[in-house]
């Protein structure tokens, strides 16, 4: 049994609704920051075992679990003749077609038989007179989260509870780094999990008889006294002792050790291997469908990355595997058609793509596999020169900060260009193209990209001048009227390149050379138009 698709409503950066389609075996989460990984995870584990961050929802209520666009617009319309209804959060999860009755109904919002459930926390009608109260006049600034509640309930419509849903889910976070009185809440977490209920009763008995052999010591009985005799704030005795106010008291005050270190105090490399080995290997794993996976390669060097995502691969057989990850070589490893790239709240699939554009990113070395992405917007150029004149010409525009300092990568794609663009078409991710006319503008430019260029997000630049065919045609003419100064960045003498065609020359036989004079130059030479057309996009 595995999810075969999400559907997350108003849910932290999720404004409206957000659905993705799952693979039934590895999922690889890529996009930028603030795309919404961590909550697609957040969310799966919220609908499966009703648990966020470690704790049970039902006490942990907050405004900021909602969509704050749509908390702001919420808030604002009660100060309106037409209120809004108190917004709402709804997680649905479907599953495969598999024969489960109890799950198997249309009690979804796309009004289909399916087989799942809907987690929904929304406003409880029950407090509808004290809420019109509070409201009449506008009284509040935040979301009334105390006339919310959960409902939990299947597509058949049956309320249901984490114990009755056939699918599991476990989280292994080792990004996240939570201490109470020096222990890792994380990793008491999974040691608790994975006991028996004769073991953890075993283990608050010896805890406690470790506190009546503390309070027996001679040394604590005479700071007791002490105590007592020097307080008299009442009539009963003062006095230091091991906390047993509640029978799991142990689970926040034992520390872990590894070779007699206490656990924080190691490497957050070896906490991660030690976390992720101990989340895959105790019961609660085992019995799980559902691994999900936040950012693995956090604190690991490459070795160690590579052992871990070894262990991953070989302890999740058989399971539904979600992993976020910002490492190309995560996504290398475990495999490249499982790729799933979120941008803008868009999703696209790398098996969606055509097979041969699959084939050549399954083939592209390096972070070059995500850094379209990645990205606020991307630069697609052809080669080396090309890059260094474009960075060049946007820290011209741009008081000298390089692209990439404002989230704008220049990428060197050879002639892959349409590769690129079927992937930013999917996304609706803003990209520009800047190349060559080749010396035939309608053949190389408009027709080859007319499937692209009307897309408002996408740009495609070139000059549009036959003649001109390649960039250095196009920036010695750019500079014909200072031809000096253009000599000065090439560090070219005028004796030997005293035309344009020799210099045009000198250009193409040294590609690489003269673009990184020109980069490294401080004289004010002039950049072809449409490359200048490019960067100006760059900054609207």
């Amino acid at each position: 049994m595995y999810i075969k698709k999400l559907n997350i409503e108003n849910f932290k950066c999720f404004k409206g609704k957000f659905s993705i389609e799952l693979n039934s075996g590895v999922n690889i989460l890529v996009g930028n920051n603030e795309t919404g990984k961590s909550t697609i995870l957040e969310a799966i584990h919220l609908a499966l075992r009703g648990v966020l961050n470690g704790r049970y929802l039902r006490n942990e209520l907050s405004q900021y679990l909602f969509n704050n666009e749509v908390v702001n617009e919420y808030i604002n319309s009660l100060k309106t003749d037409n209120p809004q209804p108190p917004p709402y959060i709804l997680i649905e999860v479907f599953f495969d077609d598999i024969d489960f009755p109890m799950f198997e109904g249309n009690g979804n919002s796309e009004k289909i038989q399916e087989c799942g459930l809907a987690f929904k926390i929304k406003f409880d009608d029950g407090f509808k007179d004290e809420y019109e109260d509070l409201i009449t006049p506008a009284k509040i600034n935040t979301i009334p989260v105390e006339y919310y509640k959960i409902s939990w309930k299947s597509f058949a419509r049956e309320p249901i509870t984490s114990r009755s849903i056939p699918l599991k889910s476990v989280v292994i976070d080792s990004s996240s780094y939570r201490y109470q009185n020096g222990s890792d809440v994380y990793i008491s977490r999974i040691i608790r999990d994975d006991l028996e209920i004769s073991e953890k009763v075993n283990m608050a008995q010896a805890y406690r008889m470790l506190k009546e052999e503390f309070s027996k010591n001679d040394a604590i009985k005479e700071i007791n006294r002490k105590i007592t005799e020097k307080t008299k704030v009442s009539n009963k005795n003062l006095h230091i002792s091991v906390d047993l106010s509640s029978s799991n008291s142990w689970e926040t005050v034992l520390m872990t050790y590894l070779d007699e270190i206490p656990f924080h105090q190691i490497g957050k490399g070896e906490q991660c291997i030690i976390k992720t080995s101990l989340a895959l290997e105790h019961e609660k794993s085992e019995e799980a469908n559902m691994i999900l996976i936040e950012e693995p390669e956090c604190h690991l060097s490459h070795t160690k990355l590579n052992q871990l995502l070894k262990s991953i691969r070989g302890k999740c057989d058989e399971k539904q595997i979600l992993i976020s990850t910002h490492s190309s070589f995560v996504a290398n490893k475990l495999g490249l058609e499982h790729l799933i790239f979120l941008s803008n709240s868009k999703v696209a699939m790398l098996k969606d793509l055509t097979a041969d554009t699959q084939k050549f990113f399954q083939k592209l070395p390096g972070y070059q596999t995500l850094r379209l992405i990645l990205c606020q917007k991307a630069l697609l150029v052809e080669g080396p020169s090309d890059e260094l004149i474009v960075q060049k010409a946007y820290m011209k525009n741009n008081e000298g900060r390089l692209p990439i300092e404002e989230g704008i990568d220049v990428i060197s794609v050879g002639l892959s260009f349409k590769r690129f663009l079927e992937i930013a078409k999917k996304l609706k991710h803003p990209v520009a193209v800047i190349t060559d006319n080749d010396g035939d503008y309608d053949v190389n430019i408009i027709k080859k990209y007319a499937d692209y260029s009307s897309e408002e997000y996408i740009k495609i630049c070139a000059d549009n001048r036959n003649p001109l065919k390649t960039l250095e045609y196009q920036f010695v003419d750019a500079n014909k009227n200072q031809l000096e100064v253009l000599r000065k960045a090439l560090v070219i003498k005028e004796s030997t390149y005293d035309t344009e065609e020799k210099v045009i020359k000198y250009m193409i036989d040294n590609k690489t050379t003269w673009a990184l004079r020109v980069f490294e130059s401080n004289e004010d030479v002039n950049y072809p138009k449409y490359i200048f057309k490019a960067v100006k996009w760059c900054n609207e």
